[in-house]
């Protein structure tokens, strides 16, 4: 299995997030990303290649023109403004608010901002398009031979949608790995999403289409973030009704339920018949995970790699996330280790 990543993820290293009414160091910190690259190199997975350059022409397929050029210049702006520290909203639009976009940047924020934990810094946007590179670099190796990539993403994707960002996210990774994936040659996609936190900003962003089957295997948005996607009654608008499926499950969720979805996720995959498989990989699904509440094991991982695996479809994995930091590279390692062995 080749594997891409970036030393170029550490641009991004926000200081400070919101939880609980504390600030706190944020969960999504650079050595999740040291942790996993340890155990690619024990599990002997090969060293990591470097992504090619972003291909920007498949990135303004998934995300509109003016959220990427709000992406480009927000830190830019921050500054111009005379403004310290990290980039972070301090109003956002809420329901019967006019939602036109702001001209200062403090509007700006708020208006493209899914959440307020997920600071801008001065090198989100450089990483963000270094992390989607990964993803992209990983979807164009994907051909009769080389069956299989692992992106390690960082930051994640899932959250990002056409035109927002938030929980960590600001381009969509895995729709850019899809995308990618479409253009060069397939008609079918098949994206499950097996993060703990529902992949709201890939629903969002193929939400209307057919082209690509998503599923998400989440905590059941009544109690955990995002909160206001991720139902099952979301089954997708115009062509794409149907082609949206959405798991929510409840706290203390184990493998014994988890599982029961996963097996309904695979068999409609097999029954859409995809040209390949993209898989938003977050191992938050951990039993020790400190922002999640399933209770998955270290040799439930290896389980249900194993069961993607038996699809035999060509398959992109790409980080998204784990916060249980020690465990977070045994975890992903264990999923990759079981697809492999079929």
């Amino acid at each position: 299995m080749k594997t891409f990543a970036s030393p170029d993820h550490a641009l991004h290293f926000p200081k400070g997030e919101l939880s609980g009414g504390e600030l706190v160091r944020p969960y999504e910190c650079p050595e999740r990303w040291d942790y996993i690259m340890l155990a690619l190199t024990a599990g002997q997975f090969g060293a990591p290649e470097a992504p090619q350059p972003l291909n920007m022409q498949v990135v303004n397929k998934i995300h509109s023109s003016d959220y990427l050029r709000f992406l480009r210049s927000a830190w830019q702006r921050w500054q111009a403004e005379g403004f310290n520290g990290e980039a972070l909203p301090t109003v956002v639009p809420a329901r019967r608010m006019q939602q036109r976009e702001p001209e200062h940047i403090d509007g700006k924020l708020g208006y493209f901002a899914m959440a307020i934990e997920t600071a801008i810094t001065s090198g989100t946007w450089q990483a963000a398009c270094s992390s989607a590179a990964c993803a992209q670099s990983a979807a164009n190796v994907i051909n009769t031979v080389q069956r299989s990539a692992f992106a390690l993403c960082r930051p994640p994707g899932h959250h990002a949608g056409i035109d927002l960002y938030g929980g960590y996210c600001f381009l969509n990774n895995a729709a850019i790995a899809a995308q990618t994936l479409l253009d060069n040659g397939a008609s079918r996609i098949a994206l499950i999403d097996v993060d703990f936190h529902h992949g709201n900003g890939t629903q969002d962003i193929f939400y209307q289409r057919d082209d690509v089957l998503f599923l998400s295997l989440h905590g059941d948005p009544v109690y955990a973030f995002p909160h206001f996607l991720g139902y099952e009654d979301e089954l997708g608008e115009g062509n794409g009704v149907g082609f949206n499926v959405n798991y929510p499950m409840m706290p203390g969720s184990a493998y014994d339920i988890w599982s029961v979805a996963l097996d309904d996720a695979i068999r409609r995959i097999a029954h859409y018949a995809p040209d390949a498989l993209v898989v938003s990989l977050g191992v938050d699904t951990f039993e020790q995970d400190p922002i999640s509440f399933f209770k998955l094991t270290a040799e439930n991982f290896t389980q249900y790699g194993h069961a993607l695996g038996k699809l035999q479809l060509p398959t992109v994995f790409v980080m998204e996330g784990g916060y249980a930091v020690k465990n977070i590279g045994t975890n992903t390692c264990n999923v990759l280790r079981g697809f492999q062995d079929i």
